[in-house]
């Protein structure tokens, strides 16, 4: 996998994914961006939440289950010092649907976070990573 980044002006630049998609990082005023996108630590927590919901919807769907929605929202501490890693993060699911199987919804997140998801497993190696979940009904 290739992908590449390029500065634009001050300090805004475009993420080009190998798959031909675009994506804007800036960084905030006091650091001499102008605001016009996503940090680049923020692009780590939603890799993380988009990389672990895709599991969770797709292990859902296999399993038969009429999920209608799937949201996680996503929290995160980072150290205090250089280098700010993350040192905790946190997922919350939302998962709706008809008739969902909590035992189900439980073993997906769980599959999501010990087995599939690539991005959250690696974040675990300086992380505490935690996962929670709640079903709406439809």
């Amino acid at each position: 996998m290739e992908t590449r980044v390029k500065w634009l002006d001050n300090m805004s630049f475009v993420g080009e994914s190998a798959s031909g998609h675009s994506v804007v990082m800036d960084g905030p005023p006091e650091a001499g961006g102008r605001n016009l996108g996503a940090r680049p630590m923020e692009m780590l927590l939603l890799g993380v939440g988009g990389c672990s919901s895709f599991d969770v919807v797709s292990m859902l769907k296999k399993s038969r289950q009429d999920i209608t929605n799937c949201e996680v929202k996503i929290s995160a501490e980072r150290a205090e010092t250089e280098p700010k890693v993350f040192t905790k993060i946190h997922l919350h699911f939302i998962i709706e649907g008809n008739d969902l199987s909590e035992k189900k919804v439980a073993r997906a997140i769980g599959l999501s976070a010990d087995k599939y998801c690539s991005a959250s497993i690696m974040m675990s190696k300086t992380a505490e990573v935690t996962h929670d979940f709640e079903m709406v009904s439809a």
